[in-house]
């Protein structure tokens, strides 16, 4: 039955619209970082809306919006093939799998977005319904099985007056604002005047929002280390110890800061052992408290945490990573899959890391912050799930398994973006980069580029007040999409069930 819709589908989807989907989704995914190219951004989702006006049937429109997110995803997140390279002899040839399914899976949420607007709607008005069920499936794509927003719409506009946004509707309600103010434009021919005026309407309301307020300095200093341990090397039992001691050497420099922060896994043994090495990275930060990233062991599970070291070398305060990576640091049905050999990627100790509790706000010696180990900087969600609202964020993460060309910087778009939606500083501290001081208004103060050895002794800023997306999360936009894909479904039900 299923093979029989794939057919009438590709029967309706003739090749030159079905290249069209492929190369309009790649076309759109280079307005992400590091290329920010958005004079292509019109041209693609003016081409999605054609996709959706011209489909013949919801099982057209559904390849069609398969194909345009098999083109963004394929192209936009590349970089997944980065990690396979590490060891190439054992995992080169899972690469194009895992970019294919990766890719194939993600294009699925919008092939459903594209299908249910041609179901349930007819004419012009399938351009603002695909706009408010595309950001619904957007949202699935956040929370579902754990969820992988990367990639999101909002993150175009990091470094753009529309990212002023970002703290009032948060990065749904940016990606709702984008599809809203381009897809029409594919109606430019029919009705010129209607077609513009959506995109006209978002300039003008994001060069109305005013940009944040510049945060004051707290006249704390903050000393981040970057010791760029390449991934191939940064377990190798002949180089893994030169990485420590060039983040120790780091560490000693004067004049002293009021914490030093290391980065994801930046020592390279358990914590349950590590006393002496720990004794000697407090020596060298001359009582200066040290926030670094270890793995460690309890009760037959092992953690991926950020632990605070104390003037002695004594773990003071520790953070368990809560939310982690399906396939690189745990693996569903762990235990069965290890019988056959399968195991975490990144994780180095066991089958796999478990999962931390949850969000939850550190005392360090500058203020209070929530710790955000690597991935967990991707969900805005997550960061608005602490209990009480911390004076800062700090992510460490380890981005050399992502290679040098694309992934590193989108991780650091998302960065800046959080800071932005909660109107909080973040340190960031990255092994090979980009480790950096982020403004609460999402400017990078200072800076390590990516593959580079060193360290910043950045000024922290102070927080600014609470945000309108920190007080309300994702729920007003979701409302939103929600209440106008019902509207839809209800004007067009007789159409739709005679169909």
């Amino acid at each position: 039955m299923m093979s029989l819709g794939l057919r009438r589908a590709a029967r309706g989807l003739r090749l030159a619209p079905a290249a069209l989907a492929v190369g309009g989704g790649a076309l759109l995914s280079l307005a992400l970082a590091p290329w920010h190219l958005l004079f292509g951004l019109p041209v693609a989702l003016a081409a999605a809306g054609w996709l959706i006006l011209q489909a013949a049937s919801a099982r057209t429109a559904a390849l069609a919006g398969w194909l345009f997110g098999l083109g963004y995803f394929a192209f936009g997140l590349s970089w997944i093939i980065e990690p396979f390279q590490i060891d190439p002899e054992r995992h080169a040839w899972m690469a194009p799998f895992a970019l294919v399914f990766l890719a194939a899976g993600l294009a699925l949420f919008w092939g459903a977005a594209f299908g249910l607007t041609a179901r349930f709607s007819r004419g012009a008005w399938r351009v603002p319904v695909l706009a408010a069920v595309w950001t619904l499936a957007e949202f699935a794509r956040a929370y579902l099985l754990t969820g992988f927003p990367w990639a999101g719409f909002g993150q175009f506009w990091i470094d753009t007056p529309a990212a002023n946004l970002l703290p009032w509707i948060g990065p749904q309600g940016l990606g709702l604002l984008t599809l809203a103010a381009f897809l029409p434009l594919a109606l430019i021919r029919q009705t010129p005047l209607a077609a513009a005026a959506p995109l006209v309407l978002s300039a003008a309301a994001a060069a109305a929002v005013p940009a944040p307020q510049r945060a004051e300095p707290t006249g704390k200093t903050v000393r981040i280390v970057q010791p760029n341990a390449p991934q191939n090397l940064k377990w190798h039992p002949d180089h893994r110890w030169e990485f420590v001691r060039r983040s120790v050497a780091f560490s000693a420099g004067a004049p002293r800061p009021d914490l030093i922060v290391w980065p994801e896994t930046a020592v390279p043994q358990l914590l349950n052992y590590a006393g002496d090495t720990l004794q000697v990275i407090s020596d060298s930060a001359g009582g200066v408290p040290v926030l670094l990233g270890i793995q460690r062991e309890e009760a037959g599970a092992y953690y991926n945490s950020a632990v605070l070291l104390d003037a002695d070398g004594m773990a003071a305060a520790t953070y368990d990573k809560a939310h982690l990576v399906p396939f690189g640091e745990y693996v569903p049905f762990g235990d069965l899959m290890a019988r056959f050999g399968i195991y975490g990627f990144a994780s180095q100790a066991g089958a796999g890391y478990a999962a931390g509790p949850g969000a939850q706000v550190m005392e360090l010696p500058v203020g209070s912050a929530l710790p955000l180990i690597c991935y967990e900087a991707v969900f805005p969600q997550d960061v608005n799930a602490a209990e009480t609202r911390p004076q800062m964020l700090v992510q460490i993460t380890n981005d050399a398994w992502f290679g040098t060309r694309s992934g590193p910087y989108q991780h650091l778009v998302q960065a800046r973006m959080r800071a932005l939606e909660q109107g909080l500083p973040m340190i960031r501290a990255a092994n090979t980069g980009v480790s950096a001081m982020i403004a609460p208004d999402g400017a990078l103060l200072d800076s390590l580029p990516l593959g580079e050895a060193g360290y910043i002794d950045a000024a922290l800023p102070e927080a600014l007040p609470p945000t309108l997306y920190s007080r309300t999360g994702d729920w007003p936009v979701l409302l939103l999409c929600l209440l106008s894909a019902g509207a839809a479904i209800l004007r067009h039900r007789p159409l739709a069930l005679r169909s």
